[in-house]
């Protein structure tokens, strides 16, 4: 069987780092198994889909390193929606009902109160066309559910209708149709929900397998019953765990430091978002990854775990830090020179493994390039530091020779003697090895900079 997934993000905001779990673990099933990745863009709330939400997601995608073979979108597909509720009303599997939010609220409290389960009890089906003409002559607009599977020939006398299938994150999985209501595919004012045209677009598009997060896993025996009422097999399900915040809560659009731009303006990897996002809640290591083809060649669906997977920005920056201290200068040569960075690979090798983001490479160029107010901390030392400092042409062993000298001459070694000559060099308590910055900082500006000047 060839391999279709999709990943449908609704264009109401920008995605977060959980979205792009989902969007990553079909990308990546779709890339193991040779298959497709259709981004389908669930914009039928038309109220608060905007194009520039659907732009920005499709660059979101293209940052990580996810190029769809396919982009729909559902307002383009209104006449499949249609067409597949006619299916539905002709089948009687698809029927409209009056109440209002406020009275089906009262009906759940009063099934509730009596001990029931508050589940539709299909009132609607039971008006005659004489009381719905009144109800329409009211002003009143129906909203349509769909008649569930739970029956035999009476929809007053449900049983348990089972619907079972094999989760490729969970195992087997059982839903009873019994315990649900019929759920609402339209609304009153025409709008739809996601259910109808979610599964019309998998049947049309050929979606084998539909990987999502496991709050959808109730839905997914809703939705086999409407694929099987619509004459088509369902998809294989995989439903994995979801990402949460360091407390345990849910992520959300309306967290934009979370937002896959807002990680991208903060100036994090791709390569270490897309590692932190899939890799976390599975029995693989966190660890830094080449690339999606990389992470592809690694990841399966039968290493995610059962138990939420937790999201905690230091653990991405610490691999963000790792993603860089790897990184060969031929992979960031073009974005140090946007950020005006000097001194080739020699300066990339000495500060790459001190970057939490790139663009503190910037600030270490200052430091190698100045002007930088030295920090005298030991005048005595700075002396014998300045009097024994060697000529040039320097390389690497130039800091070790020069700092034997130094201790030889002052007596001091170990922190007192490093320290010292850290602060007046970078000013700065700690950073690259200064074995590798010597060269490039250059001898008159370590001159200047013992003696106090900035340089």
């Amino acid at each position: 069987m060839s391999v279709t997934v999709r990943f449908a993000p609704s264009p109401t905001g920008r995605i977060h780092v959980g979205n792009l779990r989902t969007a990553l673990f079909n990308w990546l099933y779709a890339k193991r198994h040779g298959g497709r990745f259709i981004l389908r863009l669930d914009d039928t709330d038309k109220a608060r889909s905007t194009e520039a939400f659907a732009e920005g997601i499709i660059a979101d995608l293209a940052w990580i390193g996810i190029r769809p073979d396919a982009v729909f979108r559902q307002s383009e597909r209104f006449d499949r929606y249609e067409a597949a509720a006619r299916k539905l009303i002709e089948n009687k599997r698809l029927y409209p009902a009056f109440e209002s939010p406020e009275e089906l609220e009262r009906r759940r409290k009063r099934q509730m109160g009596r001990g029931l389960p508050p589940v539709y009890d299909r009132a609607a089906l039971k008006l005659s066309d004489q009381e719905v003409a009144a109800l329409e002559a009211e002003g009143r607009t129906p909203h349509w559910r769909f008649l569930l599977g739970n029956f035999e020939t009476d929809p007053f006398q449900p049983r348990t209708a089972t619907v079972t299938f094999e989760d490729l994150c969970r195992g087997e999985q059982s839903v009873d149709l019994a315990a649900v209501s019929d759920p609402v595919l339209r609304r009153a004012d025409g709008a739809w929900l996601y259910t109808l045209p979610s599964v019309v677009d998998d049947i049309d598009m050929g979606v084998t397998h539909v990987i999502r997060g496991e709050d959808h896993v109730t839905n997914a025996g809703v939705q086999i019953d409407i694929f099987h009422a619509l004459g088509a097999d369902a998809p294989v399900f995989a439903h994995h765990n979801l990402l949460a915040d360091t407390s345990g809560q849910g992520l959300s659009k309306r967290l934009g430091a979370l937002s896959v731009a807002g990680l991208r303006e903060a100036g994090y990897e791709p390569e270490a978002v897309a590692a932190i996002a899939v890799l976390i809640g599975t029995s693989l290591p966190v660890e830094p990854i080449e690339g999606l083809d990389d992470l592809a060649s690694r990841f399966d669906l039968s290493v995610v775990s059962r138990a939420p997977a937790r999201f905690d920005e230091a653990e991405l920056r610490g691999l963000n830090m790792k993603t860089l201290a790897r990184a060969d200068y031929s992979q960031v040569s073009d974005r140090l020179a946007a950020l005006g960075v000097g001194g080739g690979e020699a300066f990339w090798l000495a500060v790459r493994g001190n970057l939490e983001v790139l663009r503190e490479a910037a600030d270490w160029w200052q430091i190698v390039t100045g002007p930088v107010q030295p920090v005298i901390e030991d005048e005595a030392l700075a002396a014998d530091a300045l009097r024994l400092l060697p000529p040039e042409p320097w390389d690497l062993e130039t800091w070790g020779q020069w700092t034997g000298a130094v201790k030889e001459a002052s007596g001091k070694g170990g922190k007192a003697l490093f320290h010292p000559l850290r602060m007046a060099i970078t000013a700065r308590p700690s950073g690259p090895e200064l074995r590798q910055l010597l060269p490039l900082i250059g001898r008159t500006r370590i001159s200047d900079r013992l003696s106090g000047r900035p340089a």
